[in-house]
């Protein structure tokens, strides 16, 4: 039995940079932290040589071929695993829809646990760029590489993503009081409204390669993280609400599905009500809104928005095993002794 946690996301600055339409032309970076939200996946060996998966559905199969599950079947395929498994998933937060990057961590987690039922040792970049590769390359999802080195990393990180598809992810050097200050600072709602991300993603590639102002503003967006990551590596916590609040200006102004009247709508008023600054995490159109604003001002702020409120706070881990039990047979034990 393998069980591994894989944190969920929230960035803060740079998002939509790290499609490749746009860093292998300008080079990417964003800037983001896990979160104490997880995904959970076991991998479990079955009895008999079938497949079964168990996540918002429940599947039997008795090839790797007859997997419905895109993500599996692939993961399936690219560690040459043939069946006699059993994979469920679960997640502290709903998995579709919500901008914190569940589809990414699942992903992540999986493979993590695949390889650790394989007994094989695999490092959180290879880990990362396997995840990636699953996804956008073998599933064909419009989407960037920011989620996969966040869930498989962890922490607070300034990620770079290079012409040449390298990524480079370093750490924001924050002292622990710093952090708690940051973290006491961000409040986020749930608006109960979901989203596909991949259709907004797909039609943001398309006028990122044609469209110079689309160009323009992602660049712009990437100056943005590379600022953040000065003010946060000098301490500076407070420049985080006015940089996400011109991050927000900026990716409205990308594609038109980012936000809606409804959203820009709890934005002022979250605003109105002492936010220095927030964003629609994830691609927009919905999910959960996240704000920076002083301690005392999140009462004032649930208040006017009438939305349920999420507790979050950071994680410093990125994916990892939880439990790893491996059955020993007789003659695997006879051959060892």
């Amino acid at each position: 039995m393998i069980i591994t946690e894989t944190p969920l996301r929230v960035s803060f600055a740079g998002g939509g940079s790290d499609m490749r339409s746009f860093y292998r032309r300008f080079g990417g970076a964003v800037l983001s932290t896990t979160i104490d939200k997880y995904v959970y996946v076991t991998v479990n060996k079955k009895f008999d040589d079938w497949i079964r998966l168990s996540y918002s559905r429940t599947e039997e199969v008795k090839s790797v071929d007859q997997v419905e599950h895109p993500l599996v079947r692939a993961a399936l395929r690219e560690l040459s695993i043939p069946g006699g498994v059993e994979i469920t998933s679960i997640a502290d937060i709903p998995s579709k829809g919500t901008g914190l990057g569940s589809s990414s961590s699942f992903t992540t987690g999986l493979l993590l646990a695949l390889h650790a039922y394989q007994s094989s040792y695999i490092s959180p970049g290879d880990l990362a760029e396997q995840s990636c590769r699953i996804e956008i390359d073998l599933c064909g999802e419009p989407i960037g590489k920011q989620d996969q080195y966040a869930a498989a990393f962890g922490g607070l990180n300034f990620i770079r993503f290079e012409p040449d598809d390298s990524v480079i992810v370093e750490p924001i050097l924050c002292s622990g009081d710093k952090l708690l200050q940051l973290e006491s600072s961000l409040v986020t709602f749930y608006t109960g409204q979901t989203r596909q991300a991949s259709t907004i993603l797909a039609e943001q590639t398309a006028l990122t390669e044609k469209s110079e102002a689309t160009q323009s503003l992602l660049q712009r967006m990437v100056k943005l993280a590379w600022q953040l990551r000065t003010e946060l590596n000098n301490g500076n916590i407070n420049a985080l609400g006015e940089v996400m609040h011109e991050g927000w200006c900026l990716k409205r102004s990308i594609h038109p599905a980012v936000s809606n009247s409804e959203i820009d709508s709890l934005y002022e008023k979250a605003r109105l009500a002492g936010a220095i600054g927030g964003k629609l995490l994830g691609a927009g159109g919905g999910g959960f809104l996240t704000f920076f604003a002083p301690p005392e001002r999140h009462g004032e702020i649930e208040e006017a928005l009438g939305l349920r409120r999420i507790d979050l706070a950071l994680a410093r881990s990125g994916s990892r095993v939880l439990l790893y039990h491996k059955q020993v047979t007789r003659s695997t034990a006879r051959a060892s002794s």
